[in-house]
């Protein structure tokens, strides 16, 4: 039988996530790098209590329709609709204004572990990699060292930071053949790349399908061998960069200077 990993809607893609499942959230910060229609599919599913392993917990649709965006939603779909019951995250929270994601936090809704940027790559790259973990001298001396192990070497104190994994990766790519090959696009490769392959079942979005062999082998970055589904945007979706309106512009810096007043 021929292998094709196509999925024909987001609906049916994460059709199988329970309540209570741990999962990956790809993308760097910005909606364009976000799987935003997984993310939809998953909230209308109706999952709770769930722990997210993400670089951010979402900034909102709201940001990202000022900035002229036009698909919007990020992770903050699942924090402002209370599904989390924790999130694994490098920035959770926004030093502009105070996001969704902090209010739950502060009211005591939500969980949070806090990992330096590079570990939380580094400990995703060890689940991926079937290694226990890794030594990292980020955080030794610090609040993040607590009930871990300190190790030395070559006369250097180093931290182990245990491996990471999901039970589901979401990520978005710009191309993909029915196979799984994965292709990204500008800045949206990041913890999309990382975390394809640190769970036990990766899910990417896409912008396009396209046939097998028309991606080059230099040119892919995912290997289908961590990629278990792919779904497409619709084509008025195609596409991770917004040409922003000047009046976009000015709207953004009025919510910004709102946020920090």
């Amino acid at each position: 039988m021929a292998i094709n990993k196509i999925v024909s809607s987001f609906d049916e893609a994460v059709a199988d996530i329970p309540d209570g499942a741990t999962i990956m959230v790809g993308g760097f910060g910005t909606v364009a790098s976000c799987p935003s229609m997984l993310l939809e599919a998953l909230y209308r599913r109706g999952v709770k209590n769930l722990t997210t392993i993400s670089n951010t917990t979402g900034f909102g649709s709201d940001v990202w329709k000022l900035m002229g965006y036009k698909v919007t939603e990020d992770m903050d779909i699942l924090v402002r609709n209370e599904r989390l019951k924790k999130a694994i995250a490098s920035a959770p929270v926004s030093a502009v204004y105070e996001n969704n994601f902090e209010k739950l936090l502060r009211a005591g809704k939500v969980d949070l572990e806090m990992v330096p940027q590079g570990t939380l790559a580094e400990r995703i790259r060890a689940a991926k990699a079937g290694l226990g973990g890794v030594y990292t001298p980020v955080g030794v001396g610090t609040v993040v060292q607590e009930g871990k192990e300190v190790k030395t070497i070559n006369g250097k104190k180093y931290l182990l930071e245990l491996a990471l994994g999901a039970d589901f990766a979401l990520i978005k790519a710009h191309k993909a053949d029915r196979w799984g090959n994965l292709v990204y696009r500008g800045s949206s490769r990041t913890f999309n790349e990382t975390m394809a392959g640190a769970a036990r079942v990766t899910i990417a979005e896409v912008d396009e399908v396209v046939e097998l062999g028309e991606l080059g082998p230099e040119e892919i970055v995912t290997p289908a061998v961590y990629v278990d589904r792919v779904v497409a945007r619709p084509k008025e979706f195609e596409g991770e960069e917004a040409e922003i309106s000047e009046e976009a512009k000015a709207s953004h810096e009025k919510f910004l200077k709102r946020g920090s007043a």
